[in-house]
């Protein structure tokens, strides 16, 4: 085992909640400002995931305020407290991309049934 890969497997998160693009998902962010730390939640729908292992991304996108904002998260990183997965959404593609051109009701994704 090379040294790169060591470090790589202490740095991995291991409870990490399985999710896929489509969810709708709840992310804890720590937050500095200054001298104290708050965690301020980023609730969204899950756009894209890319990557492998440590370097593993999502990125959630939601709209606030009117305006859609979209935030790339690594998987992994200590800035993340806890990821909830509030619903789960029934897609048939790997990257939501369209959704940035769809406003109001047609930007919702569809609830899986179970």
């Amino acid at each position: 085992m090379t040294i790169i890969e060591q470090i790589n497997n202490e740095n991995v998160k291991k409870e990490v909640p399985s999710f896929n693009v489509g969810d709708t998902v709840k992310v804890s962010v720590k937050v500095i400002e200054g001298t104290r730390e708050r965690i301020q939640a980023y609730e969204g729908v899950v756009i894209a995931k890319r990557g492998g292992s440590i370097s593993e991304t999502f990125t959630v996108r939601r709209i606030s305020f009117g305006v859609g904002v979209e935030r790339t998260f690594p998987l992994h990183s200590p800035k993340i407290a806890d990821i909830k997965v509030v619903k789960k959404g029934a897609v048939r593609r790997a990257k939501l991309y369209y959704l940035r051109n769809l406003t109001g009701k047609a930007a919702k994704v569809k609830e899986v049934i179970r």
